[in-house]
């Protein structure tokens, strides 16, 4: 009886694509790259991207890669590389409730102390690792992915050898589909919500995102605005955030030191550069006491979407002032002048988020480790590893 021929093994064939890789997004080639990117998110952008690549690198080592199906560019790849250690992974914030005892929980993110290859960026939120070409087969396209971030990763033995590869973060809206990637052993797996605001395309002030909340609501956000109609108060566009890059980042590293995960701050260069890099795409809204920065929020438009991105305050002013909620609602307003779709928020404050109106997303991310039959068991130790989950409300008069 003839022997049944054995399926080939899709993880050990060549994917059949080419590979364009740098440590420098200026030596690819740019019309490729842009090809591949112009309808991506504002991350994958070569401005950005230019601007981004000389931060900590002393500490991330960074990579760009084009892929080619013989010579079409179909994919564009942006992988960050560095080490962990277990305080940068677990919060010293004791008060927070936990669902697992807290040594149980520092006892499985201990094993996280590796070195970790991120398909995206450890400073954003969202998919910003892949861009695939528009008109192209997703499925045929991450295996060359695939192949395409073990490459890198084999290129880079010298620095250290990589332990996980996670790929972050596939937004439930967004187009990309990495299930092709499950035969080369990478998990999904789900973490914090990104909280979105949905805006109506009718907004085109701030009264009328007011006006469309209930009666409660609408009374607490008008409570909010209200201290910062005194005369020693203010909020407005920071117009050169370079001038006051030093109380920024004063203002921003009190907020990071509550974070729970902070693998990396920014540095004092990083929002004046990312701002010079985006130009009218970027915003640094300010609220002054007597003329002194007591906050400020950063606003990036990506597309359609207006991202509430970093944020800093005086938490001695805050306890005085509604300082942290007055900036979300300058988000909001500064979306509604640029009459984008939505906002994304962000992981955080979900509570906060939830009563401006903002639904939760689900956000994935793929991870694989180096040897195979550990990745189940990364797996789940970090699905031990919980999350809050935001509150169910609808702020709004047509909430049904």
């Amino acid at each position: 009886m003839p022997k049944k021929k054995r399926k080939a093994n899709v993880t050990k064939q060549a994917s059949g694509f080419h590979f364009a890789t740098s440590s420098n997004i200026e030596f690819l080639n740019a019309d490729h790259w842009d090809k591949v990117t112009e309808n991506s998110s504002v991350f994958l952008s070569r401005r950005y991207l230019t601007s981004a690549q000389h931060e900590f690198t002393d500490e991330v080592l960074r990579d760009f890669a084009l892929v080619y199906d013989a010579d079409e560019p179909v994919a564009a790849i942006t992988t960050q590389t560095f080490n962990v250690t277990g305080p940068q992974l677990v919060g010293t914030d004791s008060t927070k409730p936990q669902d697992l005892p807290e040594q149980w929980k520092r006892k499985s993110l201990s094993l996280l102390k590796r070195r970790i290859m991120i398909c995206g960026n450890v400073h954003t939120w969202g998919p910003h690792g892949i861009a695939i070409a528009e008109g192209h087969d997703q499925q045929k396209i991450w295996h060359g992915i695939a192949d395409c971030l073990y490459r890198i990763r084999r290129a880079n033995r010298l620095h250290g050898q990589v332990d996980y590869v996670i790929i972050k973060d596939l937004l439930e809206s967004d187009q990309l589909d990495a299930t092709p990637l499950k035969p080369f052993r990478y998990r999904s797996l789900e973490t914090e919500p990104n909280m979105v605001l949905a805006l109506n395309p009718q907004w085109q002030s701030m009264d009328d995102y007011l006006s469309s909340l209930t009666k409660r609501y609408r009374a607490a956000a008008r409570k909010v605005m209200k201290p910062f109609t005194a005369p020693n108060l203010s909020i407005s566009p920071i117009e050169n955030i370079g001038s006051e890059a030093e109380k920024i980042q004063e203002l921003y590293e009190a907020v990071a030191a509550k974070a729970d995960i902070c693998l990396f701050k920014l540095s004092v260069k990083t929002l004046p550069r990312t701002a010079e890099a985006l130009g009218e795409n970027f915003v640094t809204i300010g609220i002054r006491e007597d003329g002194i920065l007591i906050g400020f929020v950063t606003v990036i438009r990506d597309g359609e979407t207006a991202i509430g991105f970093y944020l800093g305050m005086d938490y001695a002013a805050n306890a005085r002032l509604p300082v942290y909620h007055a900036l979300l609602l300058s988000v909001v307003e500064q979306a509604i002048r640029w009459q984008c779709k939505n906002i994304s928020f962000g992981r955080t404050a979900l509570d906060a988020k939830s009563r401006l109106g903002c639904k939760p997303e689900n956000v994935h991310v793929w991870v694989r480790h180096r040897v195979p039959v550990l990745n189940f068991v990364v797996q789940q130790i970090l699905k031990n590893v919980n999350h809050d989950e935001p509150p169910e409300r609808n702020p709004f008069k047509d909430a049904s």
